[in-house]
């Protein structure tokens, strides 16, 4: 299939502006859902225009200019209330930008990802609303961040964007007192955006370098914007510590390559300094969060001259502190693997064994490939196979297929080529 220069223009505006168009086609139609619909009826059509007419000069402003149109013909069309006509105004080369008035938020995208972040939703439905109308996250992706399957979080999201109307929750630019109410809520879109994105849980790539790029410019506007919040430079120095690693996580021909086969010379030093900088402000504050918890984790990854010199004691006790603070099974999962290093895979499949009990890791391809790897190091090769078969059946990215493919042919070759 050859893809024509239209259809490439479209795909590069869908990544850079969608959340810009959305944002001000938004402050036209005053609800998300509206908006989202005419912003994806303004790419539907400027494939057609564009094929026609050429590409134009400003495609964000193009399709922004269209979206808003659309918006108002909806509006005018449901005869909406006079208390609402001052928004059916034609937009004109002015308008377009919108974002040049005085906020709060001076970034565009992180503006859009604090309005949608409301306090009238619930915690969960604000964070996964926001991914998938200001991020463009796909409902299949998202579901797989929160644990649950595809038509639930697709249910999930529609029951938000019903309560947004229903409630007639409007769309406003928080102002600077109400920032902190919905800190907590942006720093889970932005963190889960970024994990998205370091390992896509579908696709072919492992990483998806857009996503990445992105979460870590939000989260360097998030720091320009709330200095003084030490969980705010703890998901920083998370993102930067972790992301140092990107061009080592796999080889020449794609293939994930785990923290012990990284070439650590290749990591980059200046992401490695600079979030390890951040662990240590993050901690003076004394108010040590979630964030700052992880970051901290990284930096003693990152700082290490190799896996089996890292200090993964203090790993397992940062661990601890980080389920005092945040209780999550995946949080428990990886720290059974930390303490697998300290006190045997043994020991480790003890808690992967109460790990297994919990339903919420049902479809989470890492509990048996865990289980897998640890098997493999105790020579269990028998049910290590078979831990990477069940792995095998949820993964969805083809990089971390064909790395527990390899696994499970290494330990049934071994395994068979012992027995004879």
């Amino acid at each position: 299939m050859i893809i024509t220069d239209v259809e490439r223009a479209v795909a590069d505006a869908h990544r850079r502006e969608w959340a810009f168009v959305l944002a001000a086609t938004a402050r036209v139609a005053g609800d998300f859902d509206l908006a989202e619909e005419c912003v994806q009826d303004a790419y539907v059509a400027a494939l057609d225009t564009w094929t026609r007419d050429g590409i134009p000069a400003k495609p964000g402003a193009w399709l922004t200019a269209t979206a808003k149109r659309k918006a108002i013909d909806t509006l005018r069309r449901r005869q909406v209330l006079r208390a609402k006509m001052p928004l059916l105004v034609e937009p004109d080369e002015a308008d377009m930008d919108d974002f040049n008035e005085p906020d709060a938020v001076p970034d565009d995208r992180l503006r859009l990802i604090f309005t949608c972040c409301h306090p009238a939703l619930a915690r969960e439905a604000q964070v996964a609303l926001t991914l998938r109308l200001v991020c463009g996250v796909s409902t299949g992706d998202i579901a797989r961040a929160f644990l649950v399957t595809e038509p639930t979080m697709a249910a999930r999201l529609t029951r938000a964007k019903k309560k947004i109307a229903a409630a007639r929750i409007p769309y406003r630019v928080p102002g600077a007192s109400e920032l902190p109410e919905r800190l907590d809520a942006v720093l889970s879109t932005v963190h889960l955006l970024y994990t998205t994105g370091h390992t896509s849980p579908s696709g072919a790539d492992l990483v998806r370098a857009d996503l990445v790029d992105r979460s870590l410019h939000l989260a360097r506007m998030l720091l320009s914007l709330m200095p003084d919040e030490a969980e705010v430079r703890g998901l920083l120095a998370l993102l930067l510590l972790t992301d140092a690693r990107r061009a080592t996580r796999v080889d020449a021909r794609g293939r994930l390559l785990v923290l012990e086969d990284q070439d650590r010379s290749r990591w980059d030093k200046a992401f490695i300094d600079e979030g390890s900088r951040l662990v240590v402000d993050s901690f003076r504050t004394g108010r040590v969060g979630r964030y700052a918890l992880q970051a901290a984790i990284a930096s003693l990854h990152a700082l290490a001259p190799s896996s089996a010199q890292t200090d993964w004691r203090q790993v397992v006790g940062l661990y601890d502190r980080l389920l005092a603070v945040w209780p999550s099974p995946v949080v428990e999962l990886n720290r059974a693997v930390a303490v697998s290093m300290v006190d045997g895979p043994e020991a480790a499949l003890e808690v992967v064994a109460l790990l297994a009990t919990d339903d919420r890791l049902a479809g989470y391809h890492y509990l048996p490939a865990v289980r897998a790897d640890l098997l493999r190091r105790l020579d269990r090769r028998t049910e290590a196979a078979a831990e990477y078969r069940a792995a095998l059946e949820l993964v969805d990215n083809e990089a971390e297929r064909e790395f527990l493919e390899n696994r499970l042919a290494e330990v049934v070759e071994s395994g068979s080529g012992r027995s004879t």
